[in-house]
């Protein structure tokens, strides 16, 4: 007769990571726009805490544009290189993921998009991108429904985090009240080193 514990599935371990100064240096710019001209160009890091203004909206663009991101992305080759050691150890254990979670909605070229990671090393044949923007929330909060999809399954023991955004790792932080026999594990992203947060 087999045990109990013989039975139960295998709980496995979630490694999810941002694009934008996580994995790659971006050169993308959110626009801001007002009266119908742009009155401001935000990068990446500004776009995190900037404000719009009464009568102010944004313009993602360039966030969309899979050539644009193919052709001036920088790779942060230690953390690619990270993310593909996880990959490759992850592949090995029952239930384990690494996705990639970006506060980006869709591109206007998935196969272009995706080469980018592939040329610098990151098999995305096992990667699921999921695009946060689509869901029009902040970016925290707009993260924070795909983590807790992904919990919700009841698969995982573990869960970590790497972004380059305080606000991210503070949210995704927060689900430990939900998720108690859940370990959370935040890393700040900082040119390819990384910070328990």
């Amino acid at each position: 007769m087999q045990k109990f514990s013989q039975i139960r599935p295998q709980l496995g371990n979630l490694s999810v990571w941002d694009i934008d100064e996580t994995l790659f240096q971006t050169k993308a710019q959110v626009h801001v726009v007002k009266d119908g001209k742009r009155v401001k160009s935000l990068s990446n890091k500004e776009f995190n805490t900037y404000k719009l203004k009464k009568g102010e909206s944004y313009d993602f663009t360039e966030f969309r544009d899979a050539k644009l991101f193919n052709k001036t992305s920088i790779p942060i080759q230690r953390a690619i290189d990270k993310a593909a050691k996880t990959l490759k150890a992850y592949s090995n254990l029952p239930n384990s993921k690494v996705i990639v979670l970006t506060a980006r909605s869709d591109f206007d070229d998935p196969h272009t998009f995706l080469n980018t990671f592939e040329k610098y090393g990151l098999n995305m044949k096992q990667v699921h991108v999921h695009r946060a923007g689509n869901l029009g929330l902040p970016s925290a909060e707009a993260k924070r429904v795909f983590i807790k999809q992904y919990l919700d399954t009841g698969k995982f023991k573990s869960v970590s985090l790497f972004d380059d955004d305080a606000r991210n790792l503070e949210v995704f932080l927060s689900l430990k009240k939900e998720y108690p026999s859940v370990k959370f594990v935040a890393y700040m992203a900082n040119h390819g080193y990384f910070r328990k947060y």
